[in-house]
């Protein structure tokens, strides 16, 4: 059975000119041209179906993308989840933050720039997560035992540089040497699915303790030389 692109749109539950966005964003197949006619078949409701399953989960259209295009696997929906949760929390505008923080949107634009604060999300305005408040509350008690602020802010870029190569090499070394045995181990869906974000979940958990005890030793260790530390 073939449809017209109205047809489709009723078939599917998805507005016309959303079929549209979809095929100008390589998302949907292009329909079979009889013509100046177009026709879309079976495998175009298919993949509408997807498409709303997959935003249903909360997912963007580049991640939505690479689902469709094989580049990750239907197990991989779960942990793709809950690595993309962070946006599904309740989230604030820089003036938001800015009121709720008692900071002003300046040098909140600082901290931005120094890697402090992230935004999420794809809308037209900059988001920001409302846990983030309490990063820059603890800045905030730096400054007022007397760091000098333009020195935090520097050693924040420093550390910031220093973090994401790390969790890019972390990420990386997960993503070959777990993700990719787990899904060669053919296990069904979704008990690959579960493991996957069990260990995830396991890793991330055991990797934060590991950071956070890693600089707590390593800043320590510096304030103890630095009192013995010969006159």
């Amino acid at each position: 059975m073939e449809y017209r692109i109205e047809q489709l749109g009723q078939v599917a539950g998805v507005a016309v000119d959303t079929i549209r966005f979809y095929q100008g964003k390589g998302l949907l197949e292009p329909p079979r041209r009889e013509g100046r006619v177009t026709w879309y078949g079976p495998e175009h409701v298919e993949r509408l179906g997807r498409i709303k399953g997959l935003q249903q989960r909360g997912f963007t259209l580049g991640v939505i993308r690479r689902f469709l295009a094989g580049e990750l696997e239907s197990s991989d929906e779960a942990l793709v989840q809950a690595v993309t949760a962070e946006a599904a929390p309740e989230t604030l505008t820089l003036d938001e933050m800015a009121n709720r923080s008692g900071v002003p949107a300046p040098l909140l634009r600082n901290l931005e720039q120094a890697g402090l604060l992230v935004a999420v999300g794809e809308g037209d305005e900059a988001r920001y997560p409302a846990r983030d408040l309490e990063a820059v509350g603890a800045g905030l008690k730096l400054v007022e035992a007397g760091v000098p602020l333009s020195q935090l802010l520097e050693l924040a870029a420093e550390h910031s540089v220093s973090i994401e190569r790390t969790a890019a090499r972390a990420v990386d070394l997960f993503d070959h040497h777990v993700r990719e045995r787990i899904q060669a181990e053919g296990l069904p869906g979704e008990e690959a699915e579960r493991r996957l974000l069990q260990v995830f979940q396991e890793l991330l958990d055991a990797s934060g303790a590991l950071v956070h005890r890693h600089f707590e030793r390593a800043l320590l260790r510096a304030a103890r030389e630095r009192i013995e530390r010969p006159l």
